[in-house]
């Protein structure tokens, strides 16, 4: 089984993104199951999505960046930021990094 964690960090104020909502659906021909849901921690972690682990395949990892922005009283563009990732049998971890700002997201694979 395989697990999947993320890390977000708002790059607009070079700190961790704490007390985002996020959560992790498996796409099966377009039909969303989902997994878990979670908040991130004070250091913008959420390591908890996926405490049975997941099987290979196609997941949407959902933050919900406008409630967070919209939090500290900031306009943002964007509602949601959404990783949509396929995920390889064999594989233990797979780690999504989200780097935000009111106008901007982006990913990666992290270790």
């Amino acid at each position: 089984m395989t697990t999947i964690t993320t890390h977000i960090l708002d790059t607009s104020l070079g700190k961790p993104a704490a007390n985002v909502r996020v959560w992790l659906e498996k796409i099966d021909d377009e039909q969303q199951q989902k997994i878990n849901q979670t908040l991130t921690d004070i250091d913008g972690r959420a390591t908890d999505l996926t405490p049975h682990g997941v099987t290979a395949g196609n997941y949407r990892l959902y933050a919900d960046i406008g409630s967070y922005f919209a939090a500290s009283g900031r306009e943002t563009l964007y509602k949601l930021a959404i990783i949509d990732v396929i995920i390889a049998a064999g594989q233990a971890h797979y780690h999504l990094p989200l780097l935000l700002s009111p106008y901007s997201y982006s990913t990666y694979r992290g270790s």
